[in-house]
């Protein structure tokens, strides 16, 4: 009943992710929402924009069309569209900050090929101006989504449209993770 209410009152069917959250607490319940809510939300070096275009980049690297939807439109809220969106075709090109393309290239490799990320690779993103706290916020990001994004595949989400994704990052924006 919790579910057809809110998805009565928000106008658009609740994204499958707050499905699995309020139903099936014992597979992404709490405890998951907290670390996200912490990853996510809680205090960094990077802004909720950054950190959900992180998550994004995670989705995109492991085709997870549902959180690239998702984490990419609340990224939006924060970052220009046209950004957001050069960023996922391609983060060395994108008009983004130096600092967070060193953060992509460092979870990029720790998502795509992690038996061959190495402390060079960590000593790169420090020398390109990363904190050690920014560079463990970028990784807590990318552990996080390695786990959402396979889950979110695994039990096949529904892709929203495109304005409900926007309605969902509002949400999101409003009531945050947990």
């Amino acid at each position: 009943m919790l579910i057809a209410t809110i998805s009565r009152m928000s106008g658009m069917r609740l994204p499958d992710a707050a499905r699995v959250a309020f139903y099936r607490r014992d597979f992404a319940g709490p405890s998951i929402g907290a670390w996200t809510q912490r990853t996510m939300r809680g205090p960094s070096g990077w802004s909720v924009s950054e950190r959900e275009l992180m998550a994004a980049m995670v989705a995109t690297w492991n085709s997870c069309p549902f959180c690239i939807g998702a984490h990419g439109a609340v990224a939006v809220r924060g970052m220009d569209k046209d950004v957001v969106d050069a960023a996922l075709a391609d983060y060395r090109t994108a008009p983004i900050p130096d600092k967070l393309k060193a953060a992509l290239v460092f979870i990029e490799k720790m998502t795509r090929t992690p038996d061959d990320l190495t402390k060079d690779d960590a000593q790169a993103a420090l020398e390109a101006g990363l904190t050690r706290n920014d560079l463990e916020d970028a990784a807590a990001v990318a552990s996080l989504f390695a786990i959402v994004t396979r889950y979110a595949n695994t039990l096949d989400f529904d892709i929203p449209t495109p304005d409900d994704f926007d309605k969902a990052a509002g949400m999101l924006l409003r009531r945050g993770y947990a």
